[in-house]
């Protein structure tokens, strides 16, 4: 890492696993990267925002899944950083990585209701995947994060 960025916070984020009545996991494939990554909702907590109400607002903002039942907030937080690559123009240049609070929901809705072309779109398409998949469709950055969150969820729904 460049020095310029070593001392660059962390942003402050939450992330989404959605499971359907199956236990199957809710991803999708970001705009912004033309590869084929899949990731689950994840997104900042704004100025003043608590860390459920930040998870709830990106669900529906990236995906307009509202009905949802929350499962369990996963203690402790789990952070990653940038590649070299990203680092001074993801967010704009202001974080090193992201710092993330996690929390497990259950969807309660019909996949119609899924609707990924939202004011501000992130994603292109969706799909439920087993569990055991996350870790083999996410970028690699995201890598530690993903195989920690599939640790937690498996011990939940076993």
């Amino acid at each position: 890492m460049k020095d310029e960025f070593k001392n660059l916070p962390l942003r402050s984020g939450v992330g989404i696993v959605v499971l359907n009545k199956d236990n199957k996991v809710f991803v999708a494939k970001r705009i912004d990267n033309p590869k084929d990554f899949w990731q689950m909702p994840q997104g900042g907590v704004d100025k003043g925002e608590d860390f459920i109400t930040a998870a709830y607002r990106e669900l529906e903002e990236e995906t307009s899944i509202k009905n949802v039942k929350l499962i369990k907030e996963f203690d402790g937080f789990i952070t990653y950083h940038l590649p070299d690559h990203l680092l001074g123009i993801i967010w704009k240049g202001k974080y090193r990585g992201q710092e993330q609070k996690w929390f497990l929901m259950r969807y309660l809705g019909k996949d119609n209701e899924i609707n990924i072309k939202t004011k501000k779109p992130e994603f292109l398409e969706w799909k439920w995947v087993d569990l055991k998949l996350i870790t083999e469709l996410v970028v690699d950055f995201k890598l530690n994060v993903y195989k920690e969150v599939q640790k937690k969820v498996q011990k939940i729904i076993n």
